[in-house]
């Protein structure tokens, strides 16, 4: 899953995809890369990141979902968490919804409902803006893995069927070095939930806590937890480094599978 940020201030490549003509080329450069799905996101959910009204986010992401959907032959999908911008994706050309906040929004679950589309939970405990302020668990392997069922078990009151559920036990988002730490450690645990696992560590702040290193110097540390998570089990790994995370890919799952061939 290529990350395509169409915000002014993404943590990592915030202001370099905001217009639509950049967004697009970037799209198909991933894509030539080998990602499988673009997933695109009109609003900021670094710590400290200020809300997105629903039409300033609708601005930002519909022309470009329509713009890859009309030029491209791949699967799109909306990082969103409103149900207004679910509607207007899934209509605009997205094929799965990518929600940080695990359709616990206003009318989100009737929005997937309604949509027909594969939908991502994520865990995150609290808010963007307040998330990494002193995160606490009991457990934080048991906690998330608890709260994505309990998510599960709403989707699928709501009608949503457990085939089309993927889950995301949300790496930063309100968690602790020591927390991300310990759910990559645990990583295969989450198969027990049996929905297709998605994995998100990409430049993100653990990689900078270990390394000592700023954001742009954060891709063999990606690689590595990326690697990591697909020997654990992950299905989808979400990055910004296309190229190198497919090659990553590769050589975990030629050991894996012991796949001497392309």
């Amino acid at each position: 899953m290529g990350i395509l940020n169409v915000t002014p201030d993404s943590f990592s490549d915030g202001g370099k995809f905001n217009v639509v003509d950049s967004a697009i080329q970037q799209a198909e450069i991933m894509l030539s890369q080998g990602a499988g799905i673009i997933d695109v996101g009109g609003e900021s959910t670094r710590p400290g990141a200020v809300n997105v009204s629903v039409n300033e986010e609708l601005d930002r992401v519909i022309p470009v979902i329509e713009k890859i959907s009309n030029q491209f032959d791949t699967i799109i999908s909306i990082d969103t968490s409103k149900a207004e911008v679910i509607r207007a994706a899934v209509k605009a050309g997205a094929g799965l919804i990518n929600d940080v906040n695990a359709l616990q929004a206003d009318d989100a679950l009737n929005a997937a409902f309604d949509s027909n589309v594969p939908v991502c939970l994520m865990h995150m405990q609290g808010k963007p803006r307040t998330m990494q302020t002193d995160p606490v668990y009991d457990n934080v392997t048991s906690d998330v893995i608890n709260f994505l069922q309990q998510r599960i078990d709403a989707c699928r009151d709501a009608g949503i069927a457990k085939e089309k559920l993927l889950i995301d036990p949300g790496f930063g988002f309100g968690k602790t070095l020591k927390h991300n730490l310990q759910l990559m450690r645990d990583l295969s645990e989450f198969k027990k939930l049996d929905c297709p696992l998605l994995v998100g560590v990409s430049r993100k702040s653990m990689i900078g806590q270990i390394l000592d290193v700023d954001v742009d110097g954060r891709l063999i540390g990606s690689v590595a937890l990326e690697t990591l998570a697909i020997w654990q089990g992950a299905d989808i790994i979400r990055v910004h480094d296309v190229k190198q995370a497919v090659e990553a890919v590769k050589i975990a799952m030629a050991v894996k599978t012991l796949n001497c061939h392309n």
